[in-house]
C-alpha cells in the first residue's frame, strides 16, 4: 500500500508539468469539503479547516482522523458518484488530477479548485489558494510564514557546508534494484535536497524524475543514497540497506551511507516540506540536523 502511495505522489509531480489550472468556487465559506490529494488534506488541517472535510482520497494518511472519513478514490479514478452523494460545496483537486476530473465536476456544477503541486514554490501558492477558497486567509498566511521560517532555518544551517553527492531513489521493485526511478534536478525533491545540503548526482530532466539501471548508478557513484521507497514494515518488510548490498562497488554502500526513508509526507507539497528538509538533512548532514515528528 505504501509503495502505491509513493507512486501516486510521484505521478502527481510528473504530470503537473502538462496540466493547466482553473476553478469554479462558491462565494460563501464552504462547509462540506472534499480533498482528493494527501498534500491538500494536510494543508486543510494546517489552516484549521479539517472539521469541514467530509471525504478524502484513498491515499490520505494525515491527520489520523482521516481514518474515519469516506474515501473517494485515487488521483485519476475519483469516484464521482460518491463525491456527488456527499453533497460537497468545494472539491479540492491537485493539478495533475485536473484532466481526469475537472470536466465532470464542471458538468455536475460542483464548486472546485485546482491546486498546483510540482515545485517548492507551489507549496506557498497552494496554501494561499486553499486559504482563499475556504475563507481562512489569515490562518493560511500564518502557516505559509511558519513553513518559510522552517526552510530558511535549514538553509542557514547548510549555507557553508560542502554539498554531498546524493542519489534519491523514489521507486523500485521491492526487494530488488530493478525499475529504479530517481529524482533529478528540476524536481520538487531536488529543491529540498539542495536546501538540506546535498546535490543530486543525476543530470537534469524536464520531468524531474527518470528511470535508470544499475550500470548508470555505478557511473554516478553517489556519496549518499536516499532510498525513499515505501515498503511494508515489520516481519514482512525488506531491509532497504541490505538490498543495496548487491552493489558493493558503490561508495555509499561501502561507507554504509544508504539511508532508508519511509515517512509518508516526503513527497507531499504541503507545509511539511520543512519537516522533510529536516529529515533529509539528518541523513545528509547529521552533524547539524535532528529529526522532529509531525
Amino acid at each position: 500500500m505504501k509503495r502505491i502511495r509513493t507512486i501516486w505522489c510521484l505521478i502527481c509531480v510528473l504530470a503537473a508539468a502538462t496540466t493547466t489550472n482553473g476553478s469554479t468556487q462558491s462565494s460563501t465559506r464552504p462547509q462540506r469539503i472534499i480533498s482528493v490529494s494527501p498534500a491538500i488534506t494536510e494543508i486543510l488541517y494546517g489552516i484549521g479547516v479539517f472539521d469541514r472535510v467530509v471525504a478524502v482520497s484513498d491515499y490520505c494518511v494525515y491527520p489520523p482522523a482521516v481514518k474515519t472519513l469516506p474515501r473517494v478514490g485515487g488521483w485519476m479514478d475519483a469516484n464521482l458518484e460518491r463525491i456527488v452523494s456527499l453533497r460537497p460545496d468545494l472539491v479540492l483537486v491537485s493539478e495533475p488530477q485536473a484532466p481526469f476530473v475537472v470536466d465532470n465536476l464542471r458538468k455536475l456544477k460542483l464548486p472546485y479548485a485546482v491546486i498546483p503541486s510540482k515545485f517548492l514554490a507551489d507549496v506557498f501558492t497552494a496554501i494561499d489558494q486553499i486559504g482563499r477558497a475556504t475563507g481562512f486567509q489569515a490562518q493560511a498566511t500564518r502557516l505559509a510564514q511558519e513553513t518559510r521560517t522552517a526552510l530558511d532555518s535549514a538553509r542557514a544551517r547548510t549555507r557553508n557546508l560542502a554539498k554531498r553527492r546524493v542519489l534519491a531513489v523514489v521507486d523500485r521493485t521491492p526487494g530488488t534494484l530493478r525499475e529504479l526511478t530517481v529524482a533529478t534536478p528540476g524536481s520538487f525533491l531536488a529543491e529540498l535536497v539542495e536546501i538540506a545540503g546535498g546535490q543530486l548526482v543525476t543530470a537534469p530532466t524536464e520531468a524531474g524524475y527518470v528511470t535508470i539501471n544499475k550500470e548508470a548508478i555505478v557511473a554516478l557513484d553517489p556519496e549518499i543514497i536516499l532510498d525513499i521507497v515505501h515498503t511494508p514494515g515489520g516481519r514482512l518488510g525488506e531491509d532497504q540497506a541490505a538490498v543495496w548490498a548487491a552493489m558493493p562497488s558503490l561508495r555509499a554502500v561501502r561507507e554504509r551511507k544508504v539511508r532508508p526513508i519511509r515517512d509518508d509526507f516526503v513527497l507531499h507539497t504541503s507545509q511539511f516540506v520543512g519537516q522533510t528538509v529536516n529529515l533529509l538533512g539528518a541523513n545528509i548532514h547529521p552533524e547539524v540536523f535532528s529529526v522532529t515528528k509531525k
